[in-house]
């Protein structure tokens, strides 16, 4: 028998320090459609970025429209293929010199969100515009614990001279509260874990399983749910243990140095693991509406990281400059490749939640790329983008949509913001919305 009791989107299990949200339940569906917000089911918005550019020949899809096939970096997507959309032809202006001399990874990495040339400094007279993230957190923050969620894999910083006498702001911190302030972003999956679920200092040590201190509130819940309810409640409860579990592991491995790498304290030292463990994070932050926006840097622009583990040794960075080497060259398209299979693990994570009738995945809005366009000639147009997910079907997918060149990338953003009702009408060099989303 189907039960009619309802509860709130916000209930949370609560426990000894601990809060863990609920994902979206059909007993929580006659709220929401009370409160009208797009028929119960919220829109998501986040922004993954990689440094250095792509091997463009290995990432632009030969076809245009629906006809297109995956190119050789995109084929661990194939999976989720009717949900990409990919966009030829975008460029962000204000990642270009304009007078300023050399910078460009700095530069790309700052303006890449914002649309705004950064003010060339390494001093404490940082500048230059509000990140899209934060407008939209601006707007729906308010409706979740967290306005917004930073997570990255290499550290931040907020001072230094990173590259040509740009402060090392620029080229580590993707998203700007305002003009002068970036947003700082979390790195260690324990720590930002431990933000999301717990009710004390994000720093506190657990003694215990979160999921262990809230086990009371879980059953009296269970109880009164349908049997559909209690399969997705079981289903999200052990992802979190998984995750809490996977972290626990990672913590305690032992240090093994990389070569020309440093590495920082409390993250795993697989580069692999450190990734999907993030993910698996802003997963469950989305999952549990515990925030609609968030942005993951995979590594800083300008990165050169080494990629042993995949038998290339060589800096990222350093091989980026391939001058037309074909051996460098394969090497780097074997770096594109590592950075989109674990794109496609989120992914494909985010297109197995049911909310509804749609995925998660539907649900939300993904954009994946970079501020540089071919790391060799360092340019700023043509930029690799694509987007997952339909936006709450407000977007067409499974597309390659050749744009006209030097289309502003913040275009695409204000049509982003639409769909989250964070409408504005200027973002950076913005021109007007694309029209080619639907």
């Amino acid at each position: 028998m189907t039960k009619s009791w309802h509860i709130s989107r916000r209930t949370v299990l609560k426990g000894l320090g601990s809060a863990v949200a609920l994902p979206l339940l059909d007993a929580m569906r006659p709220a929401l459609a009370r409160a009208d917000e797009k028929k119960g089911v919220p829109t998501r918005m986040v922004f993954v970025y990689v440094p250095n550019g792509k091997h463009m020949q290995d990432w632009t899809p030969a076809a245009e429209g629906d006809a297109w096939e995956l190119p050789y970096i995109m084929q661990p997507l194939a999976a989720v293929k009717d949900q990409l959309l990919v966009l030829t032809g975008l460029a962000q202006h204000h990642a270009r010199a304009n007078g300023d001399g050399p910078g460009d990874h700095a530069r790309a990495l700052a303006a890449f969100l914002t649309g705004a040339q950064p003010r060339k400094t390494h001093g404490a007279d940082i500048r230059t515009g509000v990140s899209v993230d934060q407008i939209a957190a601006r707007r729906v923050g308010q409706r979740t614990k967290f306005p917004s969620l930073e997570l990255g894999c290499d550290r931040g910083a907020q001072a230094g001279n990173c590259d040509s006498g740009y402060s090392c702001s620029y080229s580590t911190n993707i998203s700007w509260r305002t003009e002068t302030t970036p947003q700082a972003k979390e790195i260690d999956p324990k720590l930002a874990f431990e933000r999301l679920f717990s009710q004390g200092k994000p720093t506190e040590k657990y003694r215990a399983s979160v999921l262990d201190t809230v086990l009371g509130d879980a059953r009296d819940l269970k109880q009164k749910l349908g049997v559909g309810d209690q399969r997705k409640l079981e289903e999200y409860l052990t992802s979190v243990r998984e995750l809490e579990k996977q972290i626990s592991a990672a913590t305690n491995q032992p240090k093994q140095p990389l070569p020309d790498y440093p590495k920082p304290d409390g993250i795993p030292e697989d580069y692999q693991q450190h990734i999907r463990l993030m993910y698996d994070v802003m997963t469950l932050a989305l999952q549990a509406d515990l925030t609609r926006v968030g942005t993951f840097v995979v590594a800083n622009e300008g990165s050169n990281r080494s990629y042993s583990f995949i038998d290339v040794p060589d800096g990222h960075h350093d091989l980026s400059h391939h001058g037309g080497d074909e051996a460098k060259q394969m090497k780097i398209r074997e770096i594109n490749l590592f950075h989109v299979k674990q794109l496609a693990y989120f992914l494909e994570k985010l297109n197995g939640i049911q909310e509804g009738e749609r995925t998660l995945l539907d649900n939300s809005m993904v954009l994946y790329g970079s501020g540089i366009g071919d790391g060799n000639r360092h340019n700023h147009d043509d930029l690799p983008i694509l987007v997952a997910g339909r936006g709450g079907d407000t977007i067409k997918s499974g597309r390659h949509v050749k744009l006209e060149k030097e289309t502003p990338l913040n275009n695409l953003f204000l049509s982003m913001l639409d769909r989250m009702e964070s409408s504005v009408n200027e973002l950076g060099d913005a021109t007007g919305r694309l029209e080619n989303l639907v």
